[in-house]
């Protein structure tokens, strides 16, 4: 197949004309303040599962608007003291599955949790959290929910779980806060850039062929869903073109990246389709942190580097923490 976008050395030059808006930081601020203020119960159970090396558990933690949002905690066996932590988001449509699934970053020495994805999980993992918040017309799946009103959009309330779930984590007595990490795929590569842009306690943010990023293009660009939902939408709204990129502003990684400072480690796929590489170089070019740098994977399409990534992000966080 052809490289469906940009290629070296222009996609490595390639900026984002995405705008920052004037308020971008007070409404984030405004919005966790929100969740903060609203508090919830938090559940940590142990989890019933064959694991020897180490030790699994069901998670409950309040995120947007109180509401329960679930993850699995892993921890290693024996450990003493506090541990570093590693926060994963997952992909589109995906949800927390099993918590024997993904055991590396426990086996390393790391506190790990996974973040379900509120009202995902029946694309290609099962999830267990509701989205209880209904919204404006929109088309099937989650890029147009709510997407009018920056307020109701629906990735105010997964980026602020996103957040609340550090919150709940750092206040665990195995966590060592000052070794914080967040890491992901596809959307929970955007998820991570969010929670980087947001909460400085981040200290490294592992982003892995990251979506929700340089939306203008990425709708131009992309030959796959989730972003051609939005080309969906425009075609039957055709007057709110506007009003959706204004929203949309608020939620851009490229925004969220110019706001972060934690060690950064990106990836990208150059032929992939459904997340545009130059996207990816968008977010990256605009990064704030100066400790950043980018795996390519030439060949591939949005899978990545999958397994050799998993080994380069283990290599680089161990060096950076220690």
């Amino acid at each position: 197949m052809p490289f469906p976008d940009l290629i070296q050395p222009e996609l490595g030059a390639y900026h984002s004309s995405v705008r920052t808006p004037g308020d971008f930081s007070d409404f984030w601020a405004a919005t966790i303040a929100e969740a903060r203020a609203i508090g919830g119960a938090v559940s940590i159970v142990k989890a019933d599962t064959t694991l020897k090396a180490v030790e699994a558990f069901d998670v409950t933690f309040p995120g947007f608007g109180g509401h329960p949002v679930k993850g699995w905690l892993v921890l290693p066996a024996g450990r003493t003291g506090r541990l570093p932590l590693v926060v994963q988001y997952l992909g589109y449509g995906g949800g927390r599955g099993f918590p024997h699934e993904q055991l590396h970053w426990a086996a390393s020495g790391y506190a790990y949790f996974r973040m379900d994805t509120r009202g995902q999980g029946s694309g290609w993992s099962m999830g267990a959290t509701s989205d209880p918040v209904g919204t404006t017309p929109s088309i099937p799946g989650m890029m147009t929910k709510g997407i009018l009103d920056r307020n109701d959009y629906y990735y105010r309330r997964v980026f602020t779980d996103a957040v609340r779930a550090v919150d709940m984590l750092v206040a665990q007595d195995f966590v060592d806060a000052d070794r914080i990490a967040v890491c992901g795929g596809s959307q929970g590569g955007g998820i991570s850039l969010a929670v980087a842009g947001i909460d400085k306690r981040v200290k490294a943010v592992m982003t892995d062929v990251p979506f929700l990023c340089d939306y203008p293009r990425a709708v131009q660009k992309a030959g796959r869903d989730p972003y051609l939902e939005i080309v969906r939408f425009l075609a039957q709204h055709r007057d709110k073109k506007a009003k959706v990129f204004e929203t949309l502003n608020y939620f851009d990684g490229v925004n969220f990246a110019r706001q972060a400072k934690a060690a950064a480690l990106f990836s990208v796929a150059v032929m992939d389709e459904t997340c545009p590489p130059s996207t990816v170089y968008g977010a990256y070019n605009a990064y704030a942190g100066a400790d950043k740098s980018i795996e390519e994977y030439e060949f591939n399409n949005h899978e990545g580097g999958q397994a050799f990534q998993d080994r380069a992000q283990m290599v680089w966080l161990g060096k950076l923490f220690g």
